[in-house]
């Protein structure tokens, strides 16, 4: 055994120095949500604005990092929760979460969500779709048409907010998990941690966190299957709670170290054979969106095996390469929260505009890309970052609390 864990004690964490690589990762997380919804424009998905012509490559490329792009961003937001706490009451915690994600949630929505469904509609009308004007203005007035879609008590009431669902998520989470990790805190919760810790001693271990994982994604998602509903919130709630877990030991950091080469290859020979199937026309895609047969729930465990192993290659990516900090992550750290609330809705300004160029895919992507980006570092560095009111109303915070921000991510 490594003499650094043999010299802790039992349940003892990580360095109580920041660990810059997560502050890495969820810069890394914002940006890769950026370039997934910059491209959603141009692949077969559904989404806001659609330009003419789609492309197969760029919606493949979507889907595959679709099933781990979330859980590990949530997995980070997780991890910060674990350094958050060991500085914070669970008041103080809650009332962090409140003003970091709630606001942003609702500020967001206020300005931003009427906009981002003027330009949905618009562009469906654009693309032949039966829409009249007056049934954009009647849906426009009840402010949520998406209470309409979703009837019902759902946590698809917060993609009221488009993309800033992850924010309520992420809210709801922290005021349910809590009493869990004040559980966790505890001599009890602290044994149970260095029980599952010391299962991660072996060779492999690590992916018995899939288990767990994986029995939520089998039973739930056929029950409620729509994207953002009940499957979806517990099957990312795991991934937050499992952030949480994996930096109360350091017995877990040392295993991802050591198993980083299987938790790659697992999830990447399962990608493969399923892009084989794809291409030799096996119905792979209908499998998925066919509940009841066996390879749905096969594919469900497949899943969870891709989010698991993939999310915790990129925490090893992270420690191995990525423990340093510089002016562009401390930048970048800052930046972070109001660059995720504006990006979405500059993407669908921006993209309302050029999807309706006469030219090819070639031009169209790189211009909503690049552009979107400018604008929104743009809005948030000339606008809201010098703004007093703003920096709240974004989520940002104050200069005093920077002084004496935890380790972690929090």
């Amino acid at each position: 055994m490594n003499t650094k864990v043999e010299s802790q004690e039992i349940g003892s964490t990580p360095d109580s120095g920041r660990l810059h690589y997560l502050d890495w990762l969820r810069v890394l997380a914002i940006l890769m949500v950026f370039l997934f919804h910059a491209v959603h424009p141009f692949d077969f998905g559904d989404w806001q604005v659609k330009n003419v012509n789609q492309s197969e490559i760029l919606t493949i490329i979507l889907l595959l990092l679709s099933i781990w792009g979330m859980p590990f961003f949530f997995l980070v937001a997780g991890a910060g929760s674990w350094f958050a706490l060991k500085k914070r009451t669970g008041r103080q915690y809650l009332w962090e979460r409140f003003y970091r994600l709630l606001i942003p949630f609702i500020v967001g929505f206020i300005l931003f969500s009427p906009i981002e469904y003027y330009c949905e509609n618009m562009n469906k009308m654009q693309r032949g779709l039966q829409t009249s004007f007056q049934s954009f203005l009647a849906s426009f007035t009840v402010f949520n048409p998406f209470l309409l879609r979703f009837p019902g008590f759902s946590p698809r009431w917060l993609g009221s907010g488009y993309h800033l669902w992850f924010l309520g998520f992420l809210f709801c989470f922290a005021v349910i998990t809590l009493p869990v990790f004040m559980w966790l805190k505890n001599k009890t919760g602290t044994n149970f941690i260095s029980w599952l810790a010391k299962l991660c001693d072996h060779r492999g271990g690590i992916l018995l966190f899939i288990i767990p994982i994986s029995i939520v994604k089998v039973i739930l998602t056929p029950i409620v299957p729509l994207e953002h509903d009940w499957a979806d919130f517990i099957f990312l709630m795991c991934f937050f709670a499992l952030g949480y877990i994996l930096f109360a030991n350091e017995r877990f950091n040392i295993a991802i170290r050591r198993d980083w080469l299987i938790l790659l290859i697992v999830p990447t020979a399962i990608i493969l054979g399923l892009l084989g199937m794809y291409l030799a026309n096996i119905p792979v895609i209908e499998w998925s969106e066919t509940p009841g047969i066996p390879q749905f729930y096969l594919l469900q465990f497949f899943v969870s095996i891709i989010a698991v192993g993939y999310s915790l290659t990129m925490l090893f990516v992270g420690m191995r390469f990525m423990d340093f900090s510089n002016k562009w992550l401390r930048y970048g750290q800052e930046a972070a929260l109001p660059f995720f609330v504006l990006h979405q809705p500059v993407i669908i300004v921006i993209a309302f505009f050029v999807v309706q160029w006469e030219a090819g895919i070639l031009l169209k992507l790189p211009v909503v890309v690049l552009s979107s980006f400018v604008v929104s570092i743009g809005l948030y560095k000339l606008i809201i970052r010098r703004v007093p009111l703003l920096r709240l109303a974004f989520g940002m915070k104050s200069k005093s609390l920077k002084k004496n921000q935890p380790a972690g991510i929090g």
